[in-house]
């Protein structure tokens, strides 16, 4: 059991400890999530400079019996980064920690602080001509120890991977307050448990991520980006499995939009220019990256396409503008989601051949439920969907709020049937704890339960989230 943060003998014990201006209270921002469904409380926000800083803030929180609650960029969906429920908590963010320590262009590696903004680390590893490949719409706000503890993923994970496929290396701090000197730029090293893969997609429940080694890749020198209309989710799996004939392992992104997706964008941001007068109930965006000649090997894809009879309309993009203005079409999306307002969001992946099936039976399923609307888009590539189930249009989420765990309950039975899983790459946070419960292997759980005893007796880090 933790104890409360917010007593003034704490916080002055810990001051004392730590440089000045460290310590202080958390402002509206650091208790709540994006989708407003949970609400925080802090008794402290402590901002360190230092991996001994942070060292010493959780041995002292250790010591206390003293709830730390990570919080890298605040994106994250599943209410991981607030704790609504007990004693007050340490936030502790790494937003000062943010350089980036040395880029190794020969070695492909580029070595960060947590708190590294993504879109920073891609810029860094821009300037020495490499590529750091993980890309999502929150780039511009998500921090590395965030990517990095919920194994984000992204439009790339086609080619390249989640984080966890990004990452050789790690320094974290443990629960009891020791720094672990993971930071190793080694492809192999064969030295028993893996210890960085533990502490990736634990959503910080672990101990607390204060640096990465990650992979950098070569620059595509060619890049190419169109937008296909496909007869159905069938079509669009077996357009995939042709683009790699065709292209090879060149295929960076083949991302499944739904009409409806695209109609909520058209509603919600009249800015975006939609590819086609009549809106297509499926389309794909499809990147390939390669040293050379990417269109004309796009274009021969494409006429394959027709000739297979799985396309029947497509559009190339002929310009960097062009290709910006497909990525920016997909990228708004989610934000029209929010702007209509979801009855209930689904991150869920399922083996690539039953996607089809599974499509089709969940928006039966739901259709029994109610008057739904059903946004289902997402990175098709590696079975990666976000399933989302809206009201009627007109009407408000507010009004299908109790509605909302039996739509959710009726998706995730279905998942689990098609051999699934209801948590893609969003994490399980306190949101799907009852969920993991459900669904989860016992003999996995037992295990998972048993490591978080022995690295965390005390409970203190980011208690409640996962288990």
């Amino acid at each position: 059991m933790t104890l409360n943060a917010a007593t003034p003998e704490f916080a002055e014990r810990l001051a004392a400890q730590l440089p000045k201006a460290t310590l202080s209270q958390p402002s509206e921002g650091y208790l709540q999530e994006p989708r407003g469904r949970y609400f925080g409380q802090g008794g402290l926000l402590a901002r360190p400079r230092s991996t001994e800083d942070v060292a010493t803030i959780i041995a002292a929180c250790n010591a206390a019996r003293v709830a730390v609650v990570p919080y890298g960029g605040g994106t994250g969906l599943v209410g991981a980064q607030v704790m609504p429920d007990g004693p007050t908590p340490v936030i502790l963010s790494l937003e000062r920690m943010r350089d980036v320590r040395a880029i190794h262009p020969l070695e492909n590696v580029l070595v960060a602080d947590a708190g590294c903004v993504l879109a920073d680390v891609q810029t860094a590893a821009q300037t020495a001509e490499r590529l750091f490949p993980l890309s999502l719409g929150a780039e511009g706000s998500a921090r590395i120890g965030g990517n990095l503890s919920t194994n984000a993923g992204g439009v790339n994970v086609l080619r390249y991977g989640n984080a966890r496929d990004l990452c050789l290396g790690l320094e974290a701090v443990l629960p009891n307050g020791e720094i672990w000197n993971g930071l190793t730029r080694l492809r192999k090293d064969n030295t028993g448990y893996d210890l960085r893969n533990l502490m990736i997609g634990a959503e910080g429940t672990l101990g607390v991520i204060t640096g990465a080694a990650l992979k950098l890749f070569p620059r595509p020198k060619s890049v190419a980006t169109a937008v296909m209309v496909v007869g159905s989710p069938q079509a669009a799996l077996e357009l995939l499995a042709l683009a790699r004939d065709v292209a090879g392992e060149s295929v960076s992104a083949f991302e499944l939009l739904h009409g409806q997706g695209l109609l909520f964008v058209r509603d919600t941001q009249p800015d975006v220019r939609l590819p086609f007068e009549t809106t297509p109930e499926w389309s794909v965006l499809i990147e390939v990256g390669m040293s050379r000649e990417a269109d004309a090997t796009l274009e021969a894809l494409f006429g394959a396409a027709l000739e297979a009879d799985l396309v029947n309309d497509g559009v190339i993009a002929q310009s960097e503008a062009q290709r910006s203005a497909l990525w920016r079409l997909r990228e708004h999306i989610p934000i029209a989601n929010k702007a209509i307002g979801s009855v209930a969001s689904h991150d869920i992946s399922l083996p690539l051949s039953e996607l089809p099936e599974f499509i089709a039976r969940a928006g039966e399923q739901v259709a029994t439920l109610g008057p739904y609307r059903v946004n289902c888009f997402g990175h098709l590539g590696d079975g990666n969907l976000h399933y989302n189930v809206f009201p009627p249009a007109g009407e408000s989420r507010e009004a299908y709020d109790g509605r909302r765990h039996a739509v959710s309950d009726a998706i995730y039975d279905l998942v689990h049937a098609f051999g699934g899983s209801f948590s893609a790459e969003h994490g399980v946070g306190r949101m799907k704890v009852a969920t993991l419960r459900a669904y989860g292997d016992p003999t996995r759980l037992a295990a998972m339960r048993a490591i978080k005893a022995a690295l965390d007796p005390n409970g203190i880090i980011n208690p409640g989230v996962i288990l």
